[in-house]
């Protein structure tokens, strides 16, 4: 038997403030929270074992390049009318070392974490 995902876990120095960005771009709603105000978002109606983001308080800053980044893709437009509707919601395009041929944009959520908006539409779950 191998190991699944459960949870991807960020840290933040406002965790209402990320789980309310990453809930609005991936459609997830707040699972509950715990007493350290961590928040924990999933898909609604999704069933157990799906892996959720857990939004953990810290106050420590970021030192360079995340290790790891999350990738999305858009389920119901087009990679153009997805990169609008990311940076509404507060993401902001970064500057990675692109060489601008990429199929893909490389976006910050509001607290500086990078992820990328991948060109492939996906079906919903």
């Amino acid at each position: 038997m191998a190991c699944r995902i459960s949870e991807l876990v960020i840290d933040a120095a406002d965790p209402d403030r990320l789980a309310a960005f990453w809930s609005k771009v991936l459609g997830y709603a707040e699972l509950g929270r715990e007493d350290d105000g961590s928040i924990e978002i999933r898909p609604p109606d999704a069933r157990f074992g799906l892996p959720t983001l857990v939004l953990s308080p810290s106050s420590e800053p970021r030192t360079g390049k995340l290790r790891l980044h999350i990738d999305v893709n858009a389920t119901d437009r087009d990679q153009g009318a997805e990169l609008k509707r990311l940076l509404a919601l507060g993401a902001r395009p970064v500057d990675v070392g692109q060489t601008g041929t990429e199929s893909w944009h490389v976006l910050a959520d509001p607290e500086g974490n990078e992820f990328c908006l991948l060109h492939a539409r996906l079906q919903p779950l």
